[in-house]
């Protein structure tokens, strides 16, 4: 057996080291970094959290300020224009941020309700209509 060979490891020797031939594995640079990738996939797979509070304060927003034309989720304006899943997927909102902006800032015909919503309310808005979109605006 030639000496300037590597030799192969023992048996204890990769109990020892389970990264066995690969070095990258024993560096502490892993663990940060597996923190760091786990917290951007929660975050973007939640999206964005809302208060428990949000859907039953949006709620009532909803009923004050927006019931008049999205009864039901539907629209009394523009029938296609509805808060279903389809119709906000088409439009690309896709998350109860999205819907927010749109309360806040307007759309097309609508006109933006940050004003009357106040500081809170459309992102509570937002969060309402995504859960009762997701649900397929029971009636109750």
């Amino acid at each position: 057996m030639d000496s300037n060979l590597p030799q192969s490891q023992s048996r204890e020797d990769r109990r020892q080291w389970p990264a066995g031939n690969r070095p990258w594995l024993r560096s502490p640079l892993p663990l940060p970094l597996a923190v760091l990738l786990a917290a951007l996939v929660l975050e973007f797979s939640l999206g964005w959290a809302a208060p428990a509070w949000a859907a039953a304060e949006g709620a009532v927003l909803f009923r004050q300020h927006c019931v008049g034309c999205h009864v039901n989720g539907g629209n009394v304006i523009r029938r296609g224009r509805t808060l279903r899943v389809r119709a906000l997927s088409r439009a690309g909102l896709n998350s109860p941020k999205a819907i927010a902006a749109i309360a806040a800032e307007g759309i097309g015909q609508m006109d933006g309700y940050s004003d009357r919503l106040g500081r809170d309310g459309a992102a509570a808005v937002g969060v309402y209509v995504w859960e009762q979109a997701q649900a397929g605006w029971p009636r109750g």
